[in-house]
């Protein structure tokens, strides 16, 4: 989930991204994650890549690979773990977990959405969504799952049953972008989450004025700048929402910004940065109790098999 036309060459494993940014010294918190024993750190397997993190109601965290598309699974209670998914070939990058143990998977330029069960090792359900170029992340909404395309100005809805039933592929919605959307001739839409009140999307827009959180009604799509005031957000990687607190993955700079939103998140304010000498380009980020836990993308290296790659927990902000 990242922001340049290398970002694209990386996801077809043709180049790596460039170095990351310098954090900026203004405004920073080192984020510690002490406390309970569970490891802080832990290590996902050499060369898979990893980019999406999705942890459901057990103490679990699920990564997906940029190289193939397999899930790995990891306790993060012990911090070991091992592949409960094999990958179609594809990218996996943002992914969640429903109240079902199912896996939402957003396929990158495989162009695919995919939903898998990695109790039982299978895909459920394979969309080939037509007009999509990079499938990028995802965010769980009751009846529906949305995801966004980093390189075209739409929404992907994937509409669920009554009992959670997956549709048919002519059933997938397609919601275009419109209002302060601005898409530009490159990347966009990365992250997404679901505004505090749930009546909205939010959707990071790397382009709008040298990068914005938007709030997009998910029934029209007219997308609406959110005032953060003066806080520029170019690397938005992932979203995470805990209660109105956002925390947005600076992806390049290392970095998270947190911001406080009100209720229906038409205005933000900044509260603080998370930093870490541990960070080593993170992408994504997902919850466990006072834990936030992010996988290392290590962008700013060529992937190769041998690539070391971890995942790392920081204290979460109080509220």
């Amino acid at each position: 989930m990242s922001g340049s036309l290398a970002r694209r060459r990386l996801l077809t494993a043709s180049a790596a991204l460039g170095g990351a940014a310098l954090l900026s010294p203004l405004g920073t918190a080192q984020a510690a994650a002490g406390g309970a024993r569970w490891p802080t750190q832990f290590p996902l397997p050499n060369g898979f890549r990893p980019e999406g993190i999705a942890i459901g109601d057990s103490p679990h965290a699920y990564f997906g690979s940029l190289g193939d598309g397999s899930v790995y699974r990891a306790s993060l209670a012990t911090g070991r773990g091992s592949v409960v998914l094999r990958g179609l070939g594809g990218s996996t990058v943002g992914l969640k977990t429903d109240d079902r143990g199912r896996l939402f998977l957003a396929g990158g330029l495989s162009r695919q959405i995919r939903v898998a069960d990695p109790r039982g090792g299978r895909h459920l359900a394979v969309y080939d969504v037509p007009g999509a170029q990079m499938v990028n992340d995802v965010v769980l909404r009751p009846g529906i799952a949305w995801f966004t395309d980093s390189y075209r100005a739409v929404l992907y809805g994937v509409p669920l049953g009554r009992h959670g039933e997956l549709p048919a592929a002519r059933d997938l919605v397609v919601r275009p972008l419109t209002g302060d959307w601005v898409q530009g001739d490159d990347f966009a839409a990365n992250g997404i989450e679901r505004t505090p009140d749930g009546r909205a999307l939010i959707v990071a827009d790397t382009v709008a004025a040298g990068g914005s959180l938007m709030r997009v009604d998910p029934r029209t799509g007219v997308a609406r700048r959110i005032d953060v005031g003066a806080l520029k957000l170019p690397d938005a990687d992932g979203l995470l929402l805990r209660e109105r607190l956002l925390y947005v993955v600076q992806q390049r700079q290392s970095a998270i910004d947190v911001l406080r939103l009100n209720e229906s998140a038409t205005h933000g304010r900044f509260v603080t940065r998370l930093t870490d000498p541990r960070f080593r380009i993170p992408t994504t980020a997902a919850a466990w109790r006072d834990r936030i836990y992010l996988p290392n993308a290590r962008f700013d290296v060529e992937p190769v098999p041998t690539t070391e790659y971890d995942a790392v927990a920081v204290r979460g902000v109080e509220d």
